[in-house]
């Protein structure tokens, strides 16, 4: 069953290395879709597949004025996805550390137990 919910259409969208280089070159400002699929040697047909995930995900919009077909990077999904992995970020460092506590104290309970068994 396909992903519906934002962060995860947008985390599927970036598991693409060619979505990504889309994105890496619309981070530098607008292009047609000829410039976006120039580098690729690719179909047309794949490049559009490609950029129907991205818009799908609401990364990239797509504006036409007269025959010319632009397209733009939208951030905001971006920012939500890099604010999602920094909570877990921090999650998880606060689990690490409290396991490195955890493990000091043990340690520490260990070394008192032998300290105490090498007396008479």
């Amino acid at each position: 069953m396909p992903a519906t919910d934002p962060l995860s259409l947008v985390f599927a969208a970036l598991a693409d290395p060619t979505r990504r280089a889309i994105l890496s070159r619309l981070a530098q400002g607008s292009a047609t879709v000829g410039e976006v699929a120039e580098p690729f040697e690719m179909s047309a047909p794949a490049i559009s597949q490609h950029l129907k995930v991205l818009e799908h995900a609401g990364l990239v919009t797509r504006t036409t004025k007269a025959q010319w077909r632009s397209l733009s990077m939208q951030t905001a999904p971006l920012d939500r996805a890099s604010a999602w992995v920094e909570e877990q970020r921090r999650e998880w460092n606060l689990r690490l550390d409290s396991l490195e506590a955890h493990l000091r104290l043990m340690q520490a309970e260990q070394m008192n137990y032998d300290t105490q068994e090498e007396r008479p």
